[in-house]
């Protein structure tokens, strides 16, 4: 298999011990995308057994994201100082410890400890999973292997809710975490023995842009969950204060760090900056989308949570047919107009679903979604290449922490736009209107840097014909 095979001169792990180290990145990664996925649609479940509001129950989601969007920086600093090997190996078992007690939790406050606790653990694998795929592939294969993880996300994502439904149709809900743990026992094993050791930078931790970051990210996510729920001005107003404020002390405590957690040099090189602002613009449609789809699934044409599950099912089986052969393409043709073209599909189908009515029909409605994971998953693997290739490798942990949370700031900002907008009485349609405008400022991002890309593949190519 092209993945796995070794040539003279790669860098990254050699063939046998890529496919294992591939394999314990997969697992890992699966466990925490399904089990977000799972616990989504169990909500109601578990609300009733515990006997609690939905809204009280809500949070059993919002204590995982919470937690894992502040962490994200954080943690990618640390990998630098204790080695990403090391801190994936403690997120991991973190995770699988927690998974365990929310499975024997009986009561909603034992559980959130441990949904915190999860949150916390998989921070620490998601923050340098991508960082991860680069030491273990050699640089011909940068594209080839983010367009493997891009497939494990989506295809966690479009299992996760059909997982859920048939565990709920035969078992209690204690089951969907309890499934972590086998499978995080295995996934600890082969991360043990085949992620490739790194050698841990000299330094201090900065611990102030440590606690200014996860302040930041707390505080936006929590701002954009209480816009989304249309609460009052005053708390939403409030979060957002506090982020914008804590944004402004990290950004000042970054320029004249000694060790900055995020070094903001990083920017200075174009292809990453318009990288990482087309990311999070799609990202913002792609949340958008999700949400308003889910509204006018259920309340306006009547399906159930589980159908509505199975009318979103083509946008990552999409993600996940496209986007391999994306990120081989991206190590082939320049990225930048391969994610361009994948954001003019991707916003061809949002319009196209914001033209969505009752009388669609269900045909109707799944074509319509597979072309926007068709669009997302030519966009993806490619503009996540530009991301982490713009930059040495020696950079890659901070690559790997901005791309995970600009994924996160991005599907967040997206929901808070879809529950800004029913909150004032506009209907669903307009949201998905929004969601093409912004992946259109995604696609003059992404259109900005071909001429960019195109020398930076022409060097690429010379250097591997010296090699």
């Amino acid at each position: 298999m092209r993945l796995f095979e070794t040539r003279a001169g790669d860098d990254g792990l050699p063939g046998p011990a890529r496919a294992l180290a591939v394999l314990a990145l997969v697992t890992g990664t699966l466990m925490a995308v399904v089990d977000t996925t799972m616990i989504n649609l169990a909500l109601p479940t578990i609300a009733a057994d515990l006997n609690v509001s939905a809204s009280r129950a809500v949070w059993i989601t919002n204590v995982f994201q919470v937690v894992c969007a502040a962490f994200l920086l954080v943690f990618a600093g640390i990998s630098e100082l204790v080695t990403r090997r090391r801190l994936y190996l403690f997120g991991l078992s973190i995770f699988v410890v927690a998974a365990l007690g929310a499975a024997l939790s009986r009561n909603l406050e034992m559980l959130l400890v441990f949904r915190a606790l999860q949150g916390l653990g998989a921070a620490a694998t998601l923050s340098i999973g991508p960082s991860l795929y680069r030491a273990i592939f050699p640089s011909r294969l940068l594209g080839s292997a983010l367009g493997l993880s891009a497939l494990v996300v989506a295809g966690g994502y479009a299992a996760g809710p059909t997982l859920s439904g048939i565990i709920l149709s035969f078992a209690d809900w204690p089951w969907l975490f309890a499934l972590n743990v086998p499978l995080g026992v295995c996934s600890l094993w082969l991360a043990s023995r085949a992620l490739p050791r790194d050698k841990p930078r000299q330094g201090s931790f900065d611990v102030v842009g440590a606690f200014f970051s996860m302040l930041m990210l707390a505080s936006f996510f929590l701002a954009m969950d209480a816009v989304g729920h249309a609460a009052p001005l005053w708390q939403s107003g409030g979060w957002a204060v506090i982020a914008i404020l804590a944004c402004i002390l990290f950004i000042q405590r970054q320029r004249y760090a000694p060790y900055p957690l995020l070094p903001l040099s990083i920017f200075a090189e174009k292809r990453f900056t318009l990288a990482v602002s087309a990311s999070g613009l799609a990202f913002i449609g792609q949340g958008l989308s999700f949400v308003a789809l889910s509204f006018f699934y259920q309340e306006q044409m009547g399906f159930s949570p589980l159908e509505t599950a199975w009318l979103f099912t083509p946008w990552p089986l999409a993600i996940m047919v496209i986007g391999p052969l994306a990120g081989r393409l991206a190590d082939r043709i320049n990225p930048s107009l391969l994610s361009s073209a994948g954001l003019m599909l991707l916003i061809v189908g949002l319009v196209a679903l914001a033209l969505v009515d009752e009388s669609t029909g269900v045909a109707g409605s799944l074509w319509r979604t597979a072309l926007c994971g068709v669009g997302f998953g030519l966009f993806q693997p490619p503009n996540n290449r530009e991301m982490m290739g713009s930059l040495p490798p020696e950079r890659s942990a901070n690559v790997s922490g901005v791309m995970s949370t600009t994924r996160t700031v991005g599907q967040s900002f997206g929901v808070a736009l879809v529950g800004a907008a029913l909150a004032l009485g506009s209907p669903v349609q307009v949201t998905l209107w929004l969601g093409a405008g912004t992946t259109l400022l995604a696609l003059v991002a992404s259109l900005s840097r071909v001429a960019l890309a195109q020398r930076a593949l022409v060097e690429r190519r010379a250097s591997s014909v010296n090699k």
